[in-house]
């Protein structure tokens, strides 16, 4: 493992490396962070994969990745004179050193969940006195990850369950709703209920600190390993899965979720 100095002098030679490949590449010369941005994406869900994967081999290669794209922009910025990588790592420098009172400061803190209270006020604060609590989760964040991140800042000050037990109460009352919605057949209704239903179960699992991304992309590969398998046993005995019943099926189900 390359230990510090060394990861200074590689980072160096990263910097240097974006330099001359933007005068000498013709590829890397006709980049802009508008044509970056959807490859920053997928660099992004790629290092989700690799964390997922839990391949050591695969993080590190994913944030090399991820980590050429934040030079990349550095260097378009400084390239129109507007900032600089020093002035981007300065810039988090000292935010982190600003919202860390309990570490750089005098703060006590009890436990996490104050860090995150402060924190949040902290970033309020920032903006001449006042900054819309909600105004930094970003619009394109997919329904689920900015639902968890909507919930996780307005807890930030104080607007959140006494106990987290009390949510089921809530979880309940979303599904009742959405049920009586289904009997009068109104799509529209039906679509908003559903919306409070899933809101309510991802407030549930921030509260049980679980992340829900995670938890539905695990479903998502069980139940395709064992759709896998089920498909498998059907061709093995020459069996169509449109020929059999649902009954049928769901024996072979059973014997996929043993396997697990």
């Amino acid at each position: 493992m390359i230990e510090r100095n060394e990861s200074l002098e590689e980072f160096t030679r990263l910097l240097n490396i974006i330099d001359e490949l933007r005068v000498k590449c013709p590829w890397d010369m006709k980049q802009t962070n508008e044509s970056l941005r959807k490859l920053t994406i997928e660099e992004t869900y790629e290092l989700a994969e690799a964390i997922f994967s839990g391949s050591d081999e695969a993080i590190k290669n994913e944030l090399g990745d991820l980590m050429l794209h934040i030079v990349f922009y550095a260097k378009i910025a400084s390239e129109k004179g507007v900032f600089s990588m020093g002035d981007v790592l300065k810039g988090i420098n000292n935010k982190l050193i600003y919202r860390h009172p309990h570490v750089f400061g005098n703060v006590k803190v009890s436990g996490a969940s104050e860090v995150e209270e402060n924190w949040e006020q902290l970033k309020i604060k920032e903006e001449n006195g006042y900054k819309p609590v909600l105004s930094g989760v970003p619009a394109s964040l997919p329904a689920i990850v900015k639902a968890n991140r909507i919930q996780e800042k307005v807890r930030g000050v104080g607007f959140d369950w006494e106990k987290r037990e009390q949510i089921w109460d809530k979880v309940l009352e979303e599904i009742s709703e959405l049920k009586e919605e289904i009997k009068n057949h109104n799509t529209e209704s039906i679509e908003s209920e559903l919306g409070d239903v899933l809101f309510s179960i991802i407030n549930a699992s921030r509260l049980y600190d679980i992340d829900p991304e995670a938890a539905l992309e695990k479903t998502n590969r069980k139940f395709i390993k064992r759709f896998n398998f089920l498909e498998k046993q059907t061709l093995t005995k020459g069996i169509s899965l449109h020929d059999m019943s649902l009954d049928e099926m769901n024996v072979i189900w059973e014997e996929a979720k043993k396997e697990d």
